[in-house]
Formats: structure tokens, sequence, C-alpha cells
């Protein structure tokens, strides 16, 4: 099969039926680890259409209560669900910020059968760019500081030890368009990792 991207839809459902779906979001995959979400996705509006047709299915027919992320291989213009993770997922930590309601949130509401809150984007585009460990040894948190200054996004740390390909937090940054927002995101990617030019 021709892969041409990757996406993922989340998906909330509550006990009494209300279902709320969050754009489609471009999950960017390399040696098979989600580097980057970027929403919204780089799709036709009818290919992301049916995409959360597909998910908002999915929920509904299994009975999810709480959140869930199915995930697609897109090739020649088909999609093909890949994998459901019901529960929070790392495709939509963007939506801490990126979405009136985060998805942590959502799920909460969702189980305890409140109402769903809004899904629609914060601003116009949303890019997430995950951080991974280098496996040196370095601590990426030692150049918070720096990363702060460097550009206009979210920094989030996990607490945990990083070692080489492991992810050790998250930067979203919110902008006018996608490649703004990668742009800015990647600027303090760049502070934390002490890839800043000099």
């Amino acid at each position: 099969m021709q892969l041409d991207l990757e996406l993922a839809v989340l998906v909330v459902r509550r006990p009494s039926g209300q279902v709320a779906v969050y754009p489609p979001v471009e999950t960017v995959q390399r040696a098979g680890i989600c580097r980057e979400l970027r929403v919204p996705a780089n799709v036709r509006a009818n290919l992301a259409a049916e995409a959360v047709r597909i998910a908002r299915e999915i929920a509904e027919r299994i009975g999810i209560v709480g959140i869930m992320a199915v995930e697609f291989f897109v090739s020649r213009g088909m999609l093909y669900v890949n994998e459901l993770a019901p529960r929070p997922h790392n495709s939509g930590h963007w939506t801490i910020e990126g979405a009136v309601t985060s998805q942590f949130e959502q799920h909460l509401r969702a189980v305890l059968d409140l109402p769903l809150g809004g899904t629609d984007l914060t601003g116009d585009a949303v890019v997430t760019i995950n951080l991974l460990g280098d496996g040196s040894g370095s601590d990426p948190r030692s150049r918070l500081g720096a990363a702060l200054t460097a550009g206009k996004a979210h920094v989030h740390f996990y607490g945990k030890e990083a070692r080489a390909g492991r992810k050790i937090g998250h930067v979203t940054a919110i902008a006018d368009s996608v490649k703004s927002a990668d742009s800015q995101a990647r600027r303090v990617i760049d502070a934390l990792t002490g890839n800043l030019p000099a």
C-alpha cells in the first residue's frame, strides 16, 4: 500500500449518547514515532469529512464512553482505519491549548455524563512537535529559559528520563497558518535541544 499520510480523529461520547468530534489531525511519523501533529490536516475537505463520519460511526456502534482516537492511513485518496485507541491519546495533545476543550477535560465530562465541550480550534492552525530524548544525557529542561524566548509556544515536560527516542515532552504553537505554527514550535524545540543558531 502506498502510504500518503496518516490522520487521527478524536471522538468522544457520553453514556446519554452525545458525541463530539475534533477536526482531523495530520500525524507526521518518523521511524515509527509520532513526531508532529498538524491541524487542520492537509487533506481535501471531503476526505476530512469522511474521516469524521467514520470516527463518529465507530464511537456510536461500539458505544464508547470517553474519548477515543481513530487513526487512519491515507493511500491514493482512500481512508483505512489503522488503530483505535480508547483513551486520551498523544494525537490529541494539541487540544490542551489548541482546542476550546482539551481531550482530558472531554474525557472526564464524558465518563461523568456531563455535557461535552466545544471542539473548535482556538486559532486558525495548531502544530504540536514531540520532544524526544537524544540519549546524550542532556536535559532539555535546563534550556527552558532560552526556549521561552525563542518563539511563542507552550512547552510541556512529562517528567521522564531523557533516553534516546523517548517522548519526554511536547511543544504546541497556535498561529494563522500551519506553516507559521510549525515555524514557531520548531524554534522552541530547537532551543530545548540546543540547536538554535548562534
